[in-house]
């Protein structure tokens, strides 16, 4: 089969496409032809050695796709070779992926291959930061940072779903428009204002009750300054940068609270995994939560991919077509 390998870490330029061999379906695994994959910014942290998982050389990147099943291991209940479905895994960016059936969800026919790609790991996880690692409530206000990328254009119309005040922060006026279409009430530009004090005048000064944060450096230790008295702050990537060590102390004052998240914790509860499935399938179906994709490339463009999502100009969910 056709996949994209790497031998050595690097930038985008070590991701090749090359032949690897096609995985053999083993008991509790399925086998699906992908028709797309997503592309994430674990990815590039994957090519990097940045990741909390390290390459194996040669590997392959990947961590979610679409497609159909091929075939199913010994043990595999409830999915047969033909279905439509969306997986988490890894060595993703290939003709052929072979999944833990745990991690397969089925694809309804109103959902495209690329949505299909977009879904697993983007919905999944503004999902469960919103109503697991949280529990938003239609009287909350919520910043999402990065509003306009693959997770948080899904984030803020999971939280407006739920009734929520949804503040979103951009880095272009481009951005800034798309993250309005997709229901922010407010959008605030960081990169010509203080988000901080543009929150604090947005709510009166009481501030946020929650912040999603996929930037790090440059906004946690603001986004502490704008939280509520009790309000929580979730850190699930680093696109700017790792945040600076935060002082326990400062967070006293207020007493707010700062986690983080990765959707691996979800997948290993099949029944809160179950719940997260269901329920954003429901909303997709509802029209209250739609998948942008904001590019797709050839498997073969891959560097590109990571040219264009390392650029901070990518907006939406970006995917690979094998």
């Amino acid at each position: 089969m056709k996949a994209v390998v790497f031998d050595k870490l690097g930038g985008p330029e070590v991701l090749t496409l090359g032949d690897a061999p096609t995985p053999e379906i083993r008991p509790g695994k399925v086998l699906i032809k992908n028709h797309a994959v997503g592309i994430n910014f674990a990815d590039t942290l994957f090519r990097q050695g940045e990741y909390v998982m390290q390459p194996k050389f040669p590997d392959i990147p990947g961590l979610e796709a679409s497609g159909v099943v091929e075939a199913v291991g010994e043990g595999v209940e409830d999915i047969k070779a033909g279905d439509r479905v969306a997986a988490i895994g890894i060595k993703a960016y290939a003709e052929y992926s072979l999944m833990s059936a745990k991690q397969v969800m089925s694809l309804p026919d109103s959902v495209s291959f690329e949505e299909g790609a977009a879904f697993p790991i983007q919905v999944l996880t503004a999902y469960h930061m919103l109503h697991t690692s949280h529990a938003i409530t239609a009287d909350q206000t919520v910043i999402v940072h990065a509003a306009a990328g693959g997770v948080g254009i899904v984030a803020v119309q999971i939280a407006k779903a739920a009734g929520a005040r949804v503040i979103g922060t951009v880095s272009s006026s481009e951005k800034a428009a798309l993250a309005k279409k997709y229901g922010a009430d407010e959008v605030i530009n960081y990169a010509t204002q203080d988000f901080s004090e543009e929150t604090l005048k947005l709510t009166d000064g009481k501030g946020v009750d929650l912040i999603l944060d996929a930037v790090g450096k440059p906004t946690l230790e603001k986004g502490l300054t704008c939280l509520a008295p009790f309000g929580h702050l979730i850190v699930y990537g680093r696109a700017g940068g790792a945040p600076d060590p935060i002082n326990l102390f400062s967070l006293f004052q207020k007493s707010v609270k700062v986690s983080g998240f990765i959707l691996y914790t979800v997948s290993a509860m099949p029944e809160v995994h179950k719940k997260g499935i269901q329920q954003s399938l429901k909303l997709v179906d509802e029209g209250k939560l739609k998948l942008l994709i904001g590019k797709s490339f050839p498997l073969a463009d891959a560097a590109q991919a990571h040219r264009h999502m390392e650029s901070r100009q990518s907006v939406g969910k970006l995917v690979l077509i094998p």
